[in-house]
């Protein structure tokens, strides 16, 4: 090892949240001396964030440690570390002797004092660790002109099937000022769009007595010089009240993009999940999110296979997406989660039936996708670049979430500006086009 610094590769799994966590530790190392490894096999320290939210995350976090420590040099050290660390950490210790260190989220305080101890290494402290790095501002040089915001963390919410109460604690929404000053230094480091995430966005605020919840931290945050566009994602149906979609509509900075997290349409499934609503309720969400912004895009997600559903079930979200017309929609196998109520569910479904069905409802989102799409091409679109591929600029429009949705690729512009792009073709999920103007 170099005696001048030590350098820390960091693979980061699951969902946007997660990204965050690893932006923000990766800064923490920065500012204690630490160095980003260019590649795996010059790291000191290899580092996986895993996800535990379903089986097939975890199964994803198992492959990619082996992988890791495969590929390391055989002198480097091996610390796991996020949500399957923080819920199994005793379990992943034993099922991987050769990790160096396992790092649950209530322990990255540790992480910087945990690899000085496992490198030998003392750096001149210049800062000190903060505990929590939920409140951390600081984030390593963007790469994309977009950047996630998380503003709270945990969830209060009891639906069923869903471990994150049990991995992440009950929701703690960070102080609006806080969420400002983090929005600012993104700002001044090049970002152009905020997302602002959490697992249960809507209801931010409600555990500090903030009376104006969500739609007065969206007011307080919209003027940040630099910023163009704020995009909300995961929103839970009951929080999504009037003045949150007439704070959507009418807010320029916001885009018109609702992220719904429906997951499913039958009352039955969804009562038994501790979800709100159904089909019909469902449906008149969308059409107040519809009437308030007429062109607002809506994305959803969906549990296939849940205990008890049944044929009829199925093919009552399949009509309910046909209504719906949803721009985009994501469709995941029920999972049983240790913990939760729902695993000790009666009704287990057939892993080929869910497959199945899986295979059903996801050709019926993607037609609906592929017309509205169809229905884009002619008109004309304000985009932000994101990147290039293979020097030809993509990006997206308001309709488009960063890494979940789709692209438009396009003839000119350069990452992080905003272009006029008249839609020529679509592709599925895809658009192309012409800058204009």
């Amino acid at each position: 090892m170099t005696s001048d610094t030590r350098r820390v590769w960091l693979t980061t799994l699951g969902c946007a949240k997660n990204q965050v966590d690893s932006d923000k530790l990766s800064a923490v190392l920065e500012e204690s001396g630490y160095t980003a490894a260019s590649s795996i096999d010059e790291a000191d320290v290899v580092m996986v964030n895993t996800c535990a939210f379903i089986e097939a995350a975890r199964e994803e976090s198992v492959d990619t440690i082996i992988d890791m420590e495969t590929a390391k040099r055989e002198d480097a050290k091996l610390v796991v570390l996020g949500c399957m660390a923080q819920r199994f950490g005793m379990q992943v210790t034993e099922a991987f002797p050769q990790a160096d260190a396992v790092l649950g989220l209530d322990r990255y305080g540790e992480l910087v004092g945990t690899l000085d101890r496992l490198t030998d290494w003392e750096p001149i402290r210049l800062t000190q660790s903060p505990m929590d790095i939920l409140y951390t501002i600081r984030r390593p040089t963007l790469s994309t002109p977009y950047a996630y915001v998380k503003v709270a963390e945990g969830c209060d919410k009891p639906c069923t099937f869903c471990a994150i109460p049990l991995i992440r604690g009950k929701q703690r929404s960070r102080p609006p000022v806080n969420i400002r000053e983090e929005m600012v230094e993104l700002a001044s480091a090049g970002a152009r769009e905020v997302v602002l995430v959490a697992q249960d966005l809507a209801a931010y605020g409600r555990d500090i007595g903030a009376p104006g919840g969500i739609e007065d931290l969206l007011r307080f945050v919209s003027d940040v010089d630099g910023i163009e566009w704020i995009r909300l994602l995961y929103l839970y149906p009951r929080e999504i009240r009037p003045g949150l979609i007439a704070e959507i509509a009418a807010n320029p900075k916001l885009v018109p993009y609702f992220d719904l997290s429906l997951q499913h349409a039958n009352g039955t499934l969804l009562r038994a999940m501790k979800r709100p609503g159904d089909g019909e309720r469902h449906l008149s969400l969308i059409a107040d999110i519809r009437e308030a912004a007429r062109e607002a895009a809506t994305r959803s997600s969906f549990i296939v296979g849940f205990p008890g559903e049944t044929d009829d079930h199925v093919e009552e979200l399949a009509d309910f997406l046909q209504e719906a017309r949803l721009d985009w929609a994501g469709f995941f196998p029920y999972s049983a989660e240790d913990g939760t109520p729902a695993a000790g569910l009666p009704g287990r479904v057939d892993p080929e039936v869910v497959s199945e069905r899986l295979r059903y409802l996801m050709s019926i989102q993607e037609e609906i996708t592929a017309e509205a799409n169809e229905a884009t091409v002619g008109k004309t679109y304000r985009v932000l670049v994101d990147g290039l591929e293979d020097g030809r600029p993509y990006g997206r429009s308001y309709r488009e979430a960063p890494e979940i949705d789709g692209v438009i690729e396009f003839d000119t512009g350069k990452p992080g500006d905003f272009v006029s792009v008249e839609i020529d073709a679509s592709y599925g999920s895809e658009l192309a086009g012409t800058v204009v103007g």
